[in-house]
């Protein structure tokens, strides 16, 4: 009870509210007994007659002004409390505050979507899809071993952050900022090549009891639109068997490949997923593949124990977001139903869905890319068709110096698909008509 008290310290800008307020609703009281005298008896009548003698005005008219003054006080000393409180708790305009609370609102209504992978293009999803729904879980893979995360988790030990970090900034709710912060690379010193967010994340490892325990740390402080999850908290390894039947470890040395992939392992092969991500794959609407790199961001998810079970047994809408461009090294010149049989290989027939491009690339843009090896993923939609899956064909580039999807029309092409498929489900709906039994003679 003793915190109660600390409302009414001096310097809390609490007290003459909360006293206005009483005094307001001493007043709606006076004037509500003055003007229903049979609601509150004798009272009502000694008032009345006190009035009379007093002023000579009618008690009616003075409840009447004491009623709306009070109301009026009430109204304008909470109002004004509330704006003490919340200057201090969210420093923002009004409009802003207001804003603020209605997205919260509207957003928690939104479908619960799950999204799996890694790298920029599940960070790319989640920046549009934030915007139609805070119900989302980003499940991002754990075997990155280059650059500033791979040199964290060979010398701390720590799960790689890279992916993780991107993911967090793309929920924020303050994104740009974040992002600037977040993704600050330090360019010289011991430092240099570390990403800030990545250093926060390891620093969060120590004091937070875990990595699931930073991540969970620093969505909190970011207050972003759902959740982040890392599909395992072991230490795995990414492995994969050539089609030159060689073994190659590592997920840097598997993305630069030059034989073909003929299949993914992880070492060790049996890993515990984190049990927050079962649970919202069995409780989402949709569950969504990619987009990112095909082998070591969307099938590596896919490997740990558990996952890909969880997927075929749940009862949501299950997507693949096809790439637009290809991959050299593990993508080389496939197809659209390439890229899907590679997961069905691995997992069977998981998703029965695909999203793919159809927006023309700039000429200059293709001439970019070839020189690197990479070409427009081609639909071919007799041949995914025949994989059982409905192709959803869509504009999803983004136009700029990098052949992405962009961010804004990926998520309204997933909304689409949500809302078209609960639309068709309804349909499909067999309506049971009323028929009123007949009175036997």
């Amino acid at each position: 009870m003793a915190y109660l008290f600390k409302w009414f310290v001096p310097g809390m800008n609490v007290k003459r509210w909360v006293f206005l307020a009483l005094v307001g609703v001493l007043m709606l009281g006076l004037g509500l007994a003055l003007l229903d005298r049979q609601l509150v008896g004798m009272l009502g009548l000694a008032l009345d007659a006190l009035t009379n003698q007093l002023v000579g005005v009618p008690g009616w008219l003075i409840g009447s002004a004491l009623a709306a003054s009070g109301l009026g006080l009430t109204f304008y000393s909470f109002k004004m409390g509330l704006k003490s409180i919340m200057t201090v708790i969210r420093p923002d305009p009004p409009e802003r505050l207001i804003e603020t609370l209605y997205q919260h609102r509207s957003l928690k209504k939104g479908p619960k979507i799950v999204v799996i992978g890694g790298g920029t293009g599940l960070s790319s999803l989640l920046k549009g899809i934030k915007e139609y729904t805070s119900n989302i879980t980003a499940i991002v893979a754990v075997t990155d071993d280059g650059g500033s995360s791979g040199r964290l988790r060979d010398n701390l030990g720590i799960l790689p952050p890279g992916d993780i970090r991107n993911c967090i900034v793309a929920l924020a709710d303050k994104e740009s900022l974040m992002e600037e912060v977040l993704q600050y690379r330090f360019p010289s010193g011991e430092l240099a090549g570390h990403n800030l967010g990545n250093l926060l994340l390891a620093g969060l490892n120590n004091v937070s009891g875990g990595f699931d325990g930073a991540v969970h740390a620093l969505s909190k402080v970011l207050a972003i639109r759902g959740q982040v999850l890392p599909v395992t908290l072991e230490n795995v390894i990414l492995g994969a068997e050539l089609a030159d039947k060689s073994l190659v470890y590592g997920e840097c040395n598997v993305s630069s490949s030059k034989s073909k992939i003929k299949r993914l392992f992880l070492k060790p092969e049996v890993c515990s997923p984190l049990p927050e991500a079962l649970e919202a794959i069995r409780e989402a609407d949709m569950i969504i593949l990619g987009p990112g790199s095909l082998y070591t961001s969307v099938i590596t998810n896919l490997l740990v124990d558990g996952i890909a079970d969880a997927i075929k047994k749940s009862q949501a809408q299950k997507i693949y977001i096809c790439n637009i461009m290809t991959q050299p090294g593990e993508t080389q010149g496939y197809t659209a139903q390439q890229h899907l049989k590679a997961i069905f290989d691995h997992t069977g027939p998981i998703v029965d869905q695909i999203l793919v491009n159809n927006e023309p690339i700039p000429g200059q843009m293709l001439k970019k890319y070839r020189t690197k090896g990479a070409i427009p993923v081609k639909v071919d939609t007799a041949a995914l068709t025949k994989l059982g899956v409905k192709v959803w064909p869509r504009h999803l580039v983004q136009h700029s110096n990098l052949v992405r999807h962009q961010p804004e029309k990926l998520a309204q092409a997933i909304m689409e698909i949500i809302y078209d498929s609960k639309a068709a489900a309804l349909e499909r709906t067999p309506v049971k008509i009323y028929q009123p039994s007949r009175a036997r003679g």
